[in-house]
């Protein structure tokens, strides 16, 4: 049962802007009364190298695809211990920071900060709260720069700044309600992302049936000549990118360029997000030449696929362009495929590059380290079964059809999970700012919540068979590569 949540009895002025009211009892105080700054340096470089996540605060750096922060010696970088306070003052408007939970290193560029006595148990309070929403307000404003380029929080902006302090008791109280429920609201995240994978493995099955099978469960079959594939309707083709689009790989990135034309961009994000492209789409504005134009300019039917990120398997995800516009752009790490009409359908090439079979050979072809590239020369070798042109539009209807449930079903799920994601956001801010009182509450114990979760993923794996159940195919599951 769902505890109530209800305001305390009795408040009293804040005096700061951004938290109006506060519970008669707590006290708000500036930082430099509760941390003191420290600064003691590695003097062999050689303890647990850190970082701070804005999602999990401070962990260290081998847990973490990090490019930034590395040097040939960290003799001289700053050392932290567990239950300092580590701010990355770059990115502090961003909750970029957290408490230290084993002693390490970390940039010197980083705040480190101590609490007094009086609170160095206060350290996961403090830690729920200073990486709230409600405290955001305070940080973007202390930090000093360039917006969203070079903002950066100094010791003496930090120290100054006030922080909301409850009284002992209560600040437990708050821990211990904001662990459990921040738990419980995890795991209900956890069972909606499996939802969603479990209807898009549903929906690659479906599309990996249509793409190398067709419609026809009783046509006859010819050998591809391509190991990964096997066999083919006798009246297909396979056939290599190279022969079926042009391929235009675009330079055009989001900078504006004094003497050049004002264009819409579509962006690695914009493809990677959507299956279809249009017109209406919120594009940034960035500025190109006559021929970039000319070259790079979306005409219906064309595809797009990201040809540049920083997981291999994010490569070659492909997107279908809907409406032409004169002034929408193809952006920088994507390229462009051009259907040749009399051989490819765009709506086809789409399907055919959503295909796992095919998308796979994208991603072996990937190279790189933290970030990953597909050349020119591995996208046109990229092959994919070709079929008659009416038959590619048949494929292309019914997979329409076949994947609409799917699509529905796994952007509800969808919306679900960022809802939850808001309700946590929103509940952290108001409990540690007191808006609520959570002193009171019965909360569930571990066997509570354990038994909790595993009825979760139940309900998802149910939720999943359920919306994706369809007429079984034995062959699908074999033609993988």
């Amino acid at each position: 049962m769902t505890p109530q949540l209800t305001p305390y009895p009795a408040y009293k002025d804040s005096g700061a802007p951004w938290l109006p009211d506060i519970p008669s009892e707590w006290r708000l105080l500036r930082a430099k009364n509760i941390f003191r700054p420290i600064d003691v340096r590695s003097e062999t470089g050689d303890e647990e190298l850190l970082t701070v996540s804005s999602n999990d605060g401070v962990v260290p750096r081998s847990q973490k695809t990090v490019t930034m922060f590395k040097a040939e010696s960290y003799v001289g970088h700053k050392l932290c211990w567990p239950g300092d306070l580590v701010i990355n003052s770059l990115w502090a408007w961003m909750q970029g920071l957290g408490f230290a939970r084993q002693h390490g290193l970390v940039s010197s560029a980083y705040g480190v900060y101590r609490p007094y006595p009086e609170f160095r148990h206060y350290a996961s309070y403090f830690n729920y709260a200073l990486r709230s929403a409600a405290y955001k307000w305070e940080l973007v404003t202390r930090s000093k720069g360039v917006w969203l380029s070079r903002l950066q929080i100094s010791d003496g902006a930090f120290l100054d700044m006030p922080v909301l302090v409850p009284p002992p008791d209560e600040q437990s109280a708050i821990v211990c309600f904001l662990e459990q429920a921040d738990r419980r609201i995890r795991r209900y995240i956890r069972a909606k992302q499996k939802l969603i994978g479990l209807l898009n493995e549903q929906k690659q099955a479906v599309i990996h049936r249509a793409v190398t099978r067709g419609l026809d469960r009783n046509v006859r079959l010819k050998p591809s000549g391509v190991e990964w594939l096997g066999d083919v309707p006798h009246d297909w083709q396979v056939q290599r990118l190279r022969n079926i689009v042009d391929i235009r790989v675009s330079s055009v990135d989001k900078h504006t360029k004094h003497g050049e034309y004002s264009v819409r961009l579509c962006n690695y994000a914009d493809a990677y997000k959507n299956d279809h492209i249009t017109t209406d789409m919120p594009f940034m504005r960035a500025t190109a030449s006559p021929d970039e134009i000319a070259r790079f300019r979306l005409e219906e039917g064309d595809v797009l696929i990201t040809k540049d990120s920083e997981i291999w398997t994010d490569i070659a995800v492909p997107s279908l362009v809907q409406q032409s516009a004169d002034d929408l752009i193809c952006g920088y790490h994507l390229a462009l495929l051009r259907p040749v009409r009399r051989l490819v359908d765009g709506a086809y090439l789409l399907r055919a590059l959503q295909c796992p079979c095919v998308a796979y050979q994208s991603h072996v072809e990937a190279h790189g380290v933290t970030r990953f590239g597909l050349s020119q020369s591995a996208i046109k070798s990229i092959r994919i079964p070709l079929p008659p042109l009416p038959e590619q539009a048949a494929i292309v209807r019914f997979l329409e059809e076949a994947t609409a449930d799917l699509d529905h079903a796994a952007a509800v799920a969808q919306r679900q999970s960022a809802l939850l994601r808001e309700y946590r956001t929103r509940l952290i801010a108001d409990v540690v700012t007191g808006k609520v009182d959570v002193r009171h509450l019965e909360l569930p114990g571990a066997y509570e919540l354990a038994e909790d979760e595993e009825l979760l993923e139940q309900e998802a794996l149910k939720a999943g068979a359920e919306t994706v159940e369809s007429e079984p195919d034995e062959e699908v599951q074999d033609e993988q590569p």
